[in-house]
């Protein structure tokens, strides 16, 4: 059975790949059964949900995807990764106000087409664009959907002709493309020159832990206690109360037919003793309840 069951937000630290906390994590927690929702690039800090033991069964039902970020941004320059640890493509003049960017900002908010970039894990005839990138190959990439539900600029200085954005946006929006395709928009570039998520499936910085934070609980006995519960991820879900007999029944995957009032649609099931057992569906046409997603060891 694995140590622990729940969400540890881990605010990740510049130059590691989500998988290297992944790992670390792995070796501090002597568990293996770990998974993380929204990648984050090594350049980048902030929050990433990692989901431990029982957990890992939501990565894949998450009913909030969407993500916030703080982004600085610098004009001028241009980069096959389009953040500033790439390799230039180009440098162009650049002398622009912040109400040329706040101009050219208008046009990316909303829903958006984007371009995914050539450094990416977007997957074209079975191989990841950063296998491709790092290859020196570039492949035409289909435009995907984002949306994006807010974007402020927060400051620019016109002399060094560097910005900082807040953003919020669906899951799978590129803020580096964003950055990059603002920049052509204004005619001379830009690049993302520093990252921080802010946000990411319902949890933000206030829920986050440095890994110096987990070594420190580990050592006072109390890890356990910064497990945040599954059902946090469905807060989204209305609940529905089992009794004893309900209980024993559908954690057997036996289905409830005929015994709720509830609308059709996804619900929080908890047990007899109160505990969190999973999601369900409530069928349209005779309140049954299906299991949908069980979280109990």
């Amino acid at each position: 059975m694995e140590r622990f069951n729940g969400v540890i937000c881990i605010d990740k630290p510049r130059d590691f790949t989500s998988f290297d906390v992944i790992g670390k994590l792995r070796g501090m927690l002597r568990m293996k059964k770990l998974g993380h929702a929204g990648t984050l690039d090594p350049m980048a800090t902030g929050v990433l949900p990692v989901f431990a033991g029982t957990a890992t069964r939501a990565c894949d039902i998450l009913p909030d995807h969407s993500k916030s970020y703080t982004a600085e941004f610098l004009l001028g320059l241009s980069t096959d990764t389009q953040d500033i640890t790439g390799s230039v493509i180009s440098k162009r003049p650049a002398c622009h106000t912040a109400e040329d960017v706040e101009k050219a900002l208008a046009a990316f908010r909303g829903r958006i087409m984007q371009v995914p970039p050539m450094y990416s894990a977007v997957s074209v005839n079975g191989r990841r664009l950063y296998d491709l990138a790092r290859e020196g190959k570039v492949v035409e990439r289909p435009a995907r959907e984002a949306e994006i539900s807010s974007l402020e600029l927060v400051s620019f200085d016109e002399e060094l002709q560097r910005g900082t954005l807040n953003v919020s946006c669906s899951g799978g929006t590129y803020i580096r493309t964003l950055v990059n395709d603002m920049g052509e928009a204004l005619g001379c570039g830009g690049v993302l020159s520093d990252l921080r998520r802010t946000r990411a499936c319902g949890f933000d910085l206030k829920d986050c832990l440095g890994f110096e934070d987990v070594e420190r609980h580990m050592e006072e006995g109390t890890l356990e206690s910064v497990f945040l519960p599954v059902d946090r991820l469905f807060e989204s879900y209305a609940p529905i109360a089992l009794d004893k007999r309900q209980t024993r029944l559908y954690k057997n995957g036996v289905k409830l037919e005929g015994e709720f009032e509830e609308p059709c649609g996804l619900y929080c099931i908890y047990g007899c003793d109160g505990g969190f057992i999973g999601l369900g569906e409530v069928l349209s046409g005779g309140g049954t309840l299906k299991v949908k997603k069980n979280f109990f060891s």
